[in-house]
Order: structure tokens, then sequence, then C-alpha cells
């Protein structure tokens, strides 16, 4: 008879199934707290092509509050002051991060694989933080009995997550469950928790560029009545997104690369010799835009935060920003019923709380984002200027630039609710390891 291979149990305060930017920043922050923290990730490393790589500035506002600013920005990476868009030929200058308060008053461009690996590196010298790669969620562990410290639990608590690894299955025991594993999350639909969508009409092609020789000032789109093309500078080359229709992907190829080609130049002309570059299919990804939030996002024993309770779309690339703020505002509501062994009634009290505090900005975001999405960022382009501005248009939008940079500056850089690290979470409470 063939013997089962055992299943490998662990036992922490709070498992994280995804070792994303809100499951890496959660995790860390509890491991500073002096808790015991498992962060799940599914893959065996950070590289992923084409995921959210803008580092807002209340991110780095955090990382200076964590003491972790300087190393955070002496990576590789592309400082951005401004963002510019050309509409119909018109260059505006809608984005100037120099309206906020200096040294934070810049957003930084960096491969998110480097930011997580960052993130990993900080955690690790903290005791309690354990990080298991190659490790893949596969559902919730419920039960009556005890969890660790929290005492009594009733038999629709979440008690932890089972999960696979290359070693075998894993079952980990936690008195807090954080459903952290993205937009398609295996605990949210473990648990029963359904998203409501909202329709987003399109899709986004991701692909890269060299910058050519001639290449105008650093631009973050373009946009005329038919097409919209997304150009982030990446030094030497462009993390380019071109916006379809959605399902609109498998028809483009069947038009064939030519056809890819000059859609991607007639939006840039200045392209027109790089976009040669695409040569094969398997050069072009694809990005299904979605934009989801869940009604409610916690139940005994689990809260879901960034892309699992909220999806957001591209627009203006906050999606990194909401999960980190998520993380922060999960952490300064649950270190200390986390460190002091409460209930899973007082557990899912605060994680409601969490829930109270982020679902205002992420709404007002999502809806921001369903405008822009109905109005610019649309199937078919967007011509939200006409061709030509008369002298009187010319004005008008010049006096308003500077309240529009304001704004945006501060909506894209700090979001509508910003978080900060509370005291018990400021300083570390057990010694860093060598």
């Amino acid at each position: 008879m063939v013997k089962s291979p055992a299943v490998k149990k662990l036992s922490v305060d709070c498992c994280i199934a995804g070792g994303g930017p809100a499951g890496m920043m959660l995790g860390m922050l509890l491991a500073r707290a002096g808790l015991e923290v498992a962060v799940l990730e599914k893959h065996a490393d950070f590289f992923r092509d084409f995921r959210g790589d803008t580092i807002h500035p209340s991110t780095i506002e955090l990382l200076g509050e964590l003491g972790m600013r300087d190393e955070f920005l002496a990576l590789p990476h592309t400082t951005v002051r401004t963002l510019d868009a050309v509409v119909n030929g018109h260059r505006l200058h809608p984005v100037d991060f120099g309206y906020l308060k200096p040294p934070n008053d810049f957003l930084v461009l960096m491969p998110q694989w480097d930011f997580l690996n960052f993130l990993a590196e900080k955690a690790a010298a903290y005791p309690g933080f354990h990080l298991l790669m190659s490790t893949d969620a596969t559902g919730l562990l419920h039960g009556a009995g005890s969890a660790g410290d929290a005492g009594s639990v009733g038999a629709d608590t979440v008690t932890g997550v089972t999960a696979t690894s290359a070693e075998g299955d894993v079952e980990i025991s936690a008195r807090l469950t954080v459903a952290a594993d993205g937009r398609d999350s295996t605990l949210r639909r473990a648990a029963g928790l359904t998203p409501h969508e909202y329709g987003v009409g399109i899709d986004v092609l991701w692909f890269h560029l060299a910058v050519p020789a001639d290449a105008p000032p650093d631009t973050l789109g373009y946009l005329d009545a038919a097409s919209m093309l997304i150009t982030i500078p990446r030094g030497d080359y462009y993390q380019v997104g071109l916006v379809i229709t959605k399902g609109g992907f498998e028809p483009m190829k069947r038009a064939g690369l030519d056809e890819f080609r000059r859609v991607v130049a007639s939006a840039a002309p200045f392209l027109e010799g790089s976009v040669r570059e695409i040569t094969d299919w398997d050069q072009v990804k694809l990005l299904s835009v979605q934009v989801d939030r869940l009604h409610r996002w916690h139940l005994p024993g689990l809260l879901a935060i960034g892309d699992a309770a909220h999806a957001m779309s591209p627009a203006f690339g906050v999606g990194v920003n909401y999960a980190i703020q998520d993380a922060v505002a999960a952490a300064n509501a649950l270190v200390r019923p986390l460190r002091f062994g409460s209930g899973a009634a007082v557990l899912e009290e605060d994680s409601a709380g969490v829930q109270k505090r982020r679902m205002p900005a992420v709404t007002r975001m999502q809806s921001l984002q369903l405008q822009v999405h109905k109005r610019l960022a649309k199937p078919g382009g967007g011509a939200v200027l006409p061709a030509q501005l008369s002298r009187k248009q010319r004005t008008a939008l010049a006096a308003a630039m500077p309240l529009i940079q304001r704004l945006t500056a501060r909506v894209i850089g700090h979001g509508f609710v910003q978080e900060h690290l509370c005291d018990d979470l400021l300083y570390p409470r057990q010694p860093i390891a060598p």
C-alpha cells in the first residue's frame, strides 16, 4: 500500500495569499510588529511582464516612514515629475507632481518584480516573516475548536488555508487569513464572495518599443478620434499600451501585423520605425481590463484587500498604490487585535473597519476610471478636443491648467484617502536579523 505524503502543517498569526504589492506590504508590516506571518506566492519568482509598475508619491512617502526610501530610490528606476498627453495633435500638460509637498513630489516607474524583491528582502529581516514561494493557495480551512490564542471559533469561521507546493500539500492555520491573490482570487471564490462587475469596453495590448533618436518629450499617451496609445518611458524603451475594443485582439491578429503596425504609427508617427521591431504576436501581451469590487470584503477570520477586493483599471496607473494603501489600513487596524490574541468576532469587526475606511476612496477612483473609459480611453478613441482650438479656447485651457495640475497631482499621487503608519507599526518590535 502506497502511503499518501504527509500534509505539512504550519501555524501563524496571519496567513496572506498572494505575493503582490498588497500581500508583501501587509506581511512585512505585521512581521515588523512582531507577529508570525506567512505569505504564499504561487510562482517561483516575481518576474511577470506588464504588471503595474507605477510607484506613486504616497507609496514613496510610506517607504520614508519605514526608513527605506533612500534604499528604494537607489534601485534602477525612472523618475517622472510631469505627465504630458497629446490630444488631437495638441500637447497638454495635465499632471505636475511638483505641486505636491516635497520631497515626495514625483512618481517612480520601476518593474514590479524589482519592487517586490525589495519588499521581500526587507521583510526577511524580521523573524516572524515567512515567504512561501511556489505555494498556491487552493482553499480555506474552517472549523469549530480553537485557532491559536483566538479561543473557540464557530464552524463557519475561516481558520486558515489549504495550499499546494513543490513539496506537497500544505495546511496553514491562522487567526486571520487575507485574500490578496488578485482579481481572479481563489480564496474569494472559496469564500463565496462575488464582486460586482462594471462593464468596461476595452482591453489593452502591451509591448516594448525602442525610443527613437528623435523622440518627443516624455508623454503619457496619444489620443485622437481613432485610437489611444499609452507610452510609458522606461529608459531606452517605451512600455506601450494600445487601447482596443474588448475582445478585439483576435480580429486584430487576423488583420495581420502590418495593420497592427499601421495603427500604432498612426497614433504616434514618431514610432513608425520602432514598431517594425514587432515581428511576432508573441511580443504583444493582452491585458483584459476590468473594474469590479466586492460589496463585502470580510467574513469571520477572512479579509480581502487589493485586487481581490476591487479590481482597478489601468487608468491613472493607481492599482499598485491602492493595493499598498489597503495593506497599510489593514495593518493599522489589525496589528493590535492580532498581537493581543483577540477572537474571531473582534478581528472581523476590525476587518469591517478596513473596508469602511477604504471603500469610499476605491468607489470614487473607480467611478472616475469609468468616466475616463466612457469619454477618453474607449473603443475607437475619443476626440475630446476639436482638431483646431480657437484663440479663446486656448486661453481658457491655459488659464485652467494650473488648477487641473494641482487636482490631478493630488488625486493620482495620493489618492482620495492617504494612509500613514500608526505608532504600533513605525518601530520594529523585534531585533532585525543580521
